[in-house]
């Protein structure tokens, strides 16, 4: 099965170019969830470590864009809408893990829920945590629980959320320097609430096995 998987991070070319040149919507979201069942199906069958680790850091190497491509146009509730938002959440945290670690601190100092214990993350979460928790939650998504993934994501995702949130109340908007940054932080806040609710959604469609 390894063998015969042997470049897991690269889509078969003939899905690849045919949804670049597609033009009928309908066929773009069957590419986008065939491609989903079969990266995920075969990784879960047989979760060789270095197949799951290449599958983890694929965005690092071919960037963001190589999965948009094929998962951005996916319905959020659907497994290439699931698989999309879980890459993109890792995406922004390597991007920004100073400031995803500090919103995430202030959310677990602000939210009165169990996010985050949920989310998995130590205490204190520095840069570094945040972003193996990231690595994490993927891995999760490829060779544990699936559900359980999306909802450590979606978790963090809430914790994150109301941290920023909170640090937009703080910010200065009369601050001369940075007048953006009050709106910056709450889009961020509003951001990362819509993609728990979408995370969680496919977590409890996967549990009642609709998630496709």
């Amino acid at each position: 099965m390894t063998a015969d998987f042997h470049r897991p991070t690269r889509f078969p070319p003939r899905m690849f170019e045919g949804y670049l040149g597609a033009e009928d919507p309908a066929y773009v979201s069957r590419v986008a969830h065939d491609t989903a069942a079969a990266v995920l199906s075969r990784v879960r069958e047989d979760p060789d470590p270095e197949v799951v680790a290449r599958l983890v850091s694929y965005t690092d190497e071919h960037g963001i864009d190589a999965i948009a491509e094929l998962w951005s146009q996916a319905s959020p509730k659907s497994l290439p809408g699931a698989l999309w938002r879980i890459y993109l959440l890792r995406t922004m945290i390597r991007q920004d893990a100073q400031g995803v670690s500090l919103a995430f601190q202030r959310g677990t100092e602000v939210s009165r829920t169990i996010d985050q214990v949920v989310a998995g993350a130590p205490t204190p979460a520095g840069p570094a945590e945040v972003r193996e928790l990231a690595d994490t939650i993927l891995r999760g998504v490829f060779s544990g629980d699936f559900a359980a993934a999306l909802e450590r994501a979606t978790a963090f995702c809430r914790v994150a959320s109301a941290g920023f949130a909170s640090l937009a109340d703080d910010a200065d908007a009369a601050d001369a320097a940075h007048p953006d940054r009050p709106g910056i932080l709450t889009q961020r806040a509003l951001r990362l609430s819509s993609l728990a609710e979408e995370l969680a959604a496919c977590a409890r469609l996967w549990r009642h096995d609709s998630l496709d």
